[in-house]
């Protein structure tokens, strides 16, 4: 496959509900798109990168400049194959989010041109996966509790609580009283200090799945300590940005628990990794996301069928987020499952009259034919 040009499209999606996290408030979304166009058909990817720095500090200014400036460039002068992409896209580790959205949108082409699906070629063992939903810090406890009850009633499987200091023990306590067989998480974005270990043994008694990313992301010893002084499983979220990552978090029991986000690791390719070292290791993994949209929604579907993904991740219908949809919609079925989408490429068709109307800006960058 020759790329001939990529478009890079800035949308503007106001969020359904605000979102807060220890890292702030979210109420719209600057999504950036990637359609590749090529000797053999078109691909669409989604970058997960949000629009100011906090879970990451590649935001999608960052990321925009990135695939502008260096990623697409070097697309130039490569015949791209499904067995070469880490090859065309070396060098773009420090961008792993500009890097995970061109892949999926050259993975998305290539598959498409070959008349076969992403969960397919990811080596899917499953045709539908458990739902869960993130929820946001809430002002009282009394809305989180309704904000669980409206996500149970909503048929998810599991429901993951972001907390923070001050908005922790009480709210998990409560949430768990009122929904003793809930499966329930909690997620912290890094939110704690080495000396809140003491603070956060209380948690134990909401028997919590796991608690995910507790202190900052280069605090590996914190997280092996809190290990050793609670029973709830500790997980990395922020922490893993490849496989080697996983694997050293494992090897000093940082954690025994790890999100994959296919956009934090890079993309696809070393998500699907990162699962495979897990697997090696026993330990299980679950599937995050971004806020983000059915183009990558569908592809984070897809990862979470693989077998290593035995925990319910953040994989909640396409219409979690935004009012526009688009793409296909996803959506839950009565028993709390999605559905793996099993169309060519990401495996849902994009909609690209509703990608026009939410559309702020639009460049087309040509690539070099290939040098002779």
């Amino acid at each position: 496959m020759r790329v001939e040009a990529v478009e890079l499209r800035r949308c503007q999606l106001p969020l359904r509900e605000v979102f807060r996290t220890s890292y702030g408030v979210e109420r719209t979304r600057d999504v950036l798109l990637v359609r590749v166009r090529t000797d053999v058909g078109d691909g669409w990817g989604e970058c997960g990168a949000p629009a100011a720095p906090g879970y990451t500090d590649e935001t999608v200014e960052v990321a925009h400049r990135a695939l502008r400036d260096r990623l697409v460039p070097a697309l130039g002068g490569h015949d791209v194959h499904l067995d070469g992409l880490d090859a065309v896209l070396d060098g773009s580790c420090d961008t792993p989010m500009a890097r995970a959205a061109l892949e999926l949108a050259l993975i998305d082409a290539l598959l498409r041109a070959g008349n076969q699906s992403v969960a397919h070629w990811l080596g899917a063992t499953r045709t539908r996966v458990p739902a869960g939903i993130a929820l946001g810090v809430e002002a009282t406890i009394d809305d989180s509790l309704a904000r669980v009850a409206g996500a149970v009633d909503a048929g998810y499987r599991r429901v993951k609580l972001k907390i923070e200091p001050g908005r922790d023990v009480a709210v998990l306590d409560a949430v768990r009283a009122a929904f003793p067989d809930l499966a329930l998480q909690a997620d912290a974005n890094g939110a704690y200090r080495g000396d809140d270990i003491e603070h956060l043994r209380a948690i134990d008694a909401a028997r919590l799945q796991c608690i995910e990313q507790p202190f900052p992301a280069d605090d590996l010893a914190a997280h092996a300590a809190l290990a050793r002084a609670i029973a709830t499983p500790v997980c990395l979220d922020e922490s893993i940005r490849s496989s080697s990552d996983a694997a050293r978090a494992i090897d000093m029991a940082a954690c025994s628990v790890v999100n994959v986000k296919a956009a934090r690791v890079g993309g696809l390719l070393e998500a699907r990794r990162l699962h495979d070292a897990c697997v090696e290791r026993e330990v299980p993994v679950w599937c995050g996301g971004m806020l983000d949209t059915g183009i990558a929604r569908a592809a984070n579907v897809a990862l979470a069928a693989l077998p290593g993904f035995t925990i319910p991740g953040d994989v909640s219908g396409s219409d979690r987020w935004f009012d526009v949809e688009l793409t296909q919609p996803l959506r839950l079925d009565d028993d709390g499952c999605i559905r793996v989408p099993n169309g060519v490429g990401i495996g849902v068709d994009v909609d690209g009259d509703a990608i026009e109307s939410c559309t702020e800006s639009s460049e087309v960058l040509p690539v070099s034919p290939r040098r002779s």
